[in-house]
């Protein structure tokens, strides 16, 4: 398995994935920090749902971390694309009969690219934090907020708490891309599939029926990377996004290994 994993991260790591999934995250992740900082007296709001978050707010300890959970949802997307893509394309590619030469087990084949793609979502995760809180302390004096708070230990707990949860709702996207990948067997089919069903069905089906929202997948991923809030407590996402992701991942692995791989 585990020449499966150094084989699967040296794809990851071509030129043309690499520099371009840094260029995206690298990109939302000063975007969005920069609307919270340089937006920070508009009347229209710097916050998501057009909510205005001032100088005195972002003093306290959730200010280091404001800009960073706010890509959150956006890094898991990003995710979804990565691991739906360098599952299916194994298909449509023809490559995963090559594969089975080398490895016949495809379980393991399965859980070692699944660990390599793991890998690149962390490093993925902790790339956009970094660069969160770097621009973060850049602009905090041109809208006068105190950072004095932001080293403090309680600052420091938030900082490694909002990291973890951000990382599991990237993950759990990701492996919903995976498991995409595996149902579809297309690149194209499995992201429009993805990106669709997270970015506008769910929400339009949550604001139609209010009821349903705490149970879609995609609404319970990004709540995970938020920490929870009033309406969806965290015990509720994590224990929802586990039921679909092992339900759905078991039929996808099922799948994986009884289906007759084509020359």
């Amino acid at each position: 398995m585990i020449r499966v994993v150094i084989a699967e991260l040296r794809k990851l790591r071509r030129p043309t994935l690499l520099l371009g999934t840094i260029a995206t995250v690298g990109g939302l992740s000063a975007l969005f920090t920069s609307i919270v900082f340089l937006m920070i007296n508009s009347k229209d709001g710097n916050s998501k749902r057009g909510e205005h978050v001032g100088p005195a707010e972002l003093s306290h300890a959730m200010g280091l971390v404001y800009g960073f959970r706010l890509v959150g949802v956006f890094l898991g997307v990003v995710a979804l694309c990565i691991f739906a893509s360098q599952t299916a394309q194994e298909y449509s590619l023809g490559t995963l009969r090559n594969l089975l030469v080398r490895q016949p087990s495809r379980m393991k084949i399965l859980a070692g690219k699944f660990i390599a793609m793991k890998l690149f979502a962390l490093v993925m995760v902790l790339f956009a934090g970094a660069l969160s809180i770097g621009i973060s302390f850049a602009l905090s004096g041109r809208a006068k907020v105190d950072t004095t708070a932001w080293t403090s230990s309680a600052a420091m707990h938030l900082l490694f708490e909002s990291t973890l949860n951000i990382f599991i709702s990237t993950l759990c996207f990701g492996t919903f891309g995976m498991i995409l990948g595996l149902l579809l067997r297309s690149p194209i089919s499995a992201i429009a599939v993805g990106v669709l069903w997270n970015l506008i069905l769910e929400n339009i089906l949550a604001a139609l029926i209010n009821s349903t929202g705490k149970w879609l997948p995609g609404i319970n991923f990004s709540n995970l990377g938020e920490g929870g809030n009033v309406d969806l407590s965290y015990k509720h996402s994590m224990a929802v996004s586990l039921a679909y992701l092992v339900a759905s991942g078991a039929l996808a692995a099922l799948l994986f290994k009884r289906r007759d791989v084509a020359n």
